[in-house]
């Protein structure tokens, strides 16, 4: 199935496997990076990163983020908890959840990986796009992220 657009025919399943597979590759590519130098996968560090830039989130605020369910986001804040990242506060407007904080050792993991971060994207990406390109791919997809978000498209029930 194929789409018109101003300049001819989109192929919008291909489109659709392109980014898939580049999303999956880059993030793999990631996972590998963190898990070497830092010991911990791309969603820790997504998971770290959100609470360094949002303190005081809540779990609910993290799935709504990463459009994932509730139960995920918990195991997953669990499991940081463990490792002595991030710790669970009371919420004083709602007893039923918690605010998450970065423990010190998150906040310093998370500013160490993200550098590793960066600069893995940088090599991943950056010999394949100019800034034109980039610059076009990345308003493209912050802009089909926005309709998906404001339209609540592939929010998980849970």
């Amino acid at each position: 199935m194929a789409a018109k657009s101003s300049g001819g025919v989109v192929d919008l399943p291909g489109f659709f496997a392109d980014l898939v597979r580049c999303e999956t590759r880059l993030y793999n590519a990631l996972n590998d990076r963190l898990r070497e130098r830092h010991g911990i996968v791309t969603s820790q560090f997504e998971f770290l990163r959100f609470l360094r830039d949002r303190p005081g989130a809540r779990v609910a605020d993290l799935a709504a983020e990463f459009a994932v369910g509730v139960g995920a986001t918990s195991k997953g804040v669990d499991r940081l908890e463990k490792q002595g990242w991030v710790v669970r506060q009371p919420n004083p407007s709602d007893r039923r959840s918690s605010l998450l904080a970065l423990t010190d050792d998150g906040s310093q993991l998370v500013e160490a990986a993200e550098k590793t971060f960066v600069d893995g994207l940088a090599a991943l990406i950056g010999d394949t796009l100019n800034d034109s390109s980039a610059t076009a791919a990345v308003r493209a997809i912050s802009k089909l992220r926005s309709a998906l978000e404001r339209n609540q498209i592939g929010t998980p029930a849970g």
